[in-house]
């Protein structure tokens, strides 16, 4: 069980991450003459380097070997590389695309998706009251999906993909740095490709459009690990609860960019969908909050009935020893023997 010096700390790195992430579109918004794609292959080209800098000046070294003896793990850390490519990929094109208010929706029914995931592969069981969040982010989507004239896929996926992300780094247990370089490793070699191609094709940006573009790209690394590294450094410290709670904090920074920043038009049926997702979201933490203060209160009325019964223990040997003391006090003494009659003759 996680101190409460680390909970703490995992706290500061998930504010962190999450407020970060949160403004990372008005940086994407700087790349927006370049492809999404080969935007994203810079980001996961560029990261690898970033990894190999920060593992070298921290000198830790140490968990590669005992990883690379854990097919299962390598395995988990493919998957892990391959969701967050996906939610990389689908936000750096909402972005280019004008779409940042549909992607910050895909961040804010993340904590249902979540729960979906408890109910459908570990087998929880669902409170009422997340019952009742999931009914009404079901509906919201249903709402949204009337406005839109579509299932907003976009947001959906978003969703899913980083929700996966969120479980299998759950599963991994490599802290926010291992995970980050392990996940770049295994995104280096296809990324890198990629830009081999689109260089020997005569389509790529990076030389093309001067030394500040070039820097954009080649920052992305940086721009990538800081914010990941503050995340899975936060997952390993933080209950997954405290993780979805938390996480509101990069859509909704998301939500004023794309409804101020970018200038992204918000009909009357979007309202209505983004105010169901809160509502929803409202349910959530209200649930959250009563649970955890319930189990606080437990805890202390079970710690409380311990320590009594502790000090019952102690206090029995002697109030024992008491009472045989007063016994013995109160008993009469043993009379002497009455010494031998002499005899008269």
């Amino acid at each position: 069980m996680a101190t409460r010096s680390d909970q703490r700390t995992g706290l500061l790195y998930g504010f962190a991450a999450y407020g970060l992430w949160g403004i990372l579109p008005l940086y994407w918004h700087l790349l927006e003459s370049t492809h999404p794609g080969e935007v994203l292959a810079h980001r996961m080209v560029w990261s690898l380097p970033t990894a190999v800098v920060l593992l070298t000046a921290l000198r830790r070294w140490s968990w590669i070997r005992p990883l690379l003896r854990q097919p299962k793990r390598l395995a988990l850390v493919a998957v892990a590389a391959a969701a967050i490519s996906v939610n990389w990929g689908l936000f750096i094109w909402s972005v280019s695309v004008g779409r940042v208010l549909e992607s910050s929706l895909g961040y804010f029914i993340n904590p249902l998706v979540s729960i979906a995931f408890g109910v459908l592969l570990l087998r929880e069981r669902l409170r009422p009251a997340q019952w009742a969040a999931v009914g009404i982010g079901a509906t919201a989507v249903a709402v949204l999906s009337i406005a839109y004239g579509q299932v907003p896929w976009l947001s959906i996926t978003l969703a899913l993909s980083f929700a996966t992300y969120g479980l299998v780094k759950k599963r991994v247990l490599l802290d926010g740095m291992d995970g980050f370089s392990a996940e770049s490793a295994v995104q280096f070699v296809p990324a890198l490709g990629f830009l081999v191609y689109l260089w020997t094709t005569g389509e790529g940006s990076f030389t093309t459009e001067g030394t500040g573009h070039a820097l954009l790209l080649a920052v992305s690394g940086i721009v990538t690990a800081i914010p990941l590294i503050f995340f899975g450094s936060a997952a390993v410290r933080l209950p997954l609860s405290t993780i979805g709670l938390l996480q509101y904090l990069a859509p909704a920074l998301m939500f004023v960019l794309g409804l101020l920043a970018f200038k992204e038009e918000m009909p009357p049926e979007r309202w209505t969908g983004f105010l169901l997702v809160w509502v929803a979201l409202c349910v959530l933490t209200w649930d959250a909050l009563r649970t955890r203060r319930r189990a606080r209160e437990q805890l202390r009325t079970a710690a409380a009935r311990a320590e009594e019964a502790a000090g019952a223990a102690r206090t029995r040997p002697a109030e024992e020893q008491a009472a045989a003391a007063r016994t013995s006090e109160a008993a009469p003494a043993p009379s002497s023997p009455a010494p031998p009659a002499r005899s008269t003759d």
